[in-house]
């Protein structure tokens, strides 16, 4: 019988899904792509598993036997800080945006493109080390006296640390979160369009819903602003797309 070899640095993917023709399809590309595969079909195995075997990326369906793949995406974000891409019905917009308003990453609609599918697995993948790599080469540099920081009015990111102050107090930020004000910090004033943000922070080019951006930023503006009816930081220009207000 033949075996699949994996390499040593391999990424880890956790595929979880109640419907075996669908994870059959998903291990059988992540496989040759590479991946290390592992999978789950209900959502209590699934939180086991991630917590136990610590997937560098996880594949998650809405609709799960046991526990609701939304619960089991809270559940691991609270322990782990790997990317969560959601496998949701075409129908199922509110599932969606709940997703990510509970940490998720991405996600993708059913029935999906295996190779859209697959390229966001790298982007996401792609993401995240870059991430690391940065936090590993900021830990090996000890005392840095010229450390980079952005700020504006009263935004403030350290590029070093991934730390955001507003008004000086430190803001809670995702990864995701800080990577889409560090983009339009870098270029204040300036409007970014929604596809751009995509592409840019997100890592691929995607001119669908767009309402993955939209999300993320109402969840950054819940953080910073005092009044998010009428935020002063992060502004949205009506049907262009988003920028961060210049100084004054």
């Amino acid at each position: 019988m033949e075996e699949n070899i994996v390499e040593n640095d391999a990424k880890k993917v956790l595929v979880v899904d109640d419907e075996q023709a669908i994870r059959d399809v998903l291990v059988y590309n992540l496989k040759k792509e590479g991946y290390d595969v592992i999978e789950a079909a209900d959502g209590i195995t699934a939180v086991n598993m991630a917590l136990e075997e610590k997937p560098d990326l996880m594949l998650l369906d809405i609709m799960l036997p046991k526990l609701d793949g939304l619960s089991v995406c809270k559940r691991v974000k609270n322990q782990l800080n790997i990317p969560i891409l959601m496998l949701t019905a075409k129908d199922a917009e509110i599932d969606k945006i709940v997703g990510l308003e509970l940490g998720a990453d991405d996600y993708i609609t059913k029935p999906f493109s295996v190779r859209e599918l697959m390229a966001r697995v790298k982007a996401n993948l792609r993401k995240m080390d870059m991430m690391n790599s940065k936090s590993d080469d900021i830990s090996g540099q000890g005392d840095k006296k010229n450390e980079r920081i952005i700020k504006i009015n009263d935004l403030e990111l350290d590029l070093d640390r991934f730390e955001t102050k507003v008004r000086g107090e430190v803001v809670d930020l995702t990864l995701r979160e800080f990577e889409v004000l560090k983009f339009l910090a870098t270029q204040p004033g300036q409007v970014t369009t929604r596809e751009t943000l995509l592409e840019k922070v997100w890592g691929y080019e995607y001119y669908g819903d767009i309402r993955t951006v939209d999300v993320t930023v109402r969840r950054i503006r819940e953080k910073i602003e005092k009044d998010t009816s009428n935020p002063k930081i992060l502004i949205t220009k009506r049907g262009v797309g988003y920028y961060i207000a210049s100084n004054k």
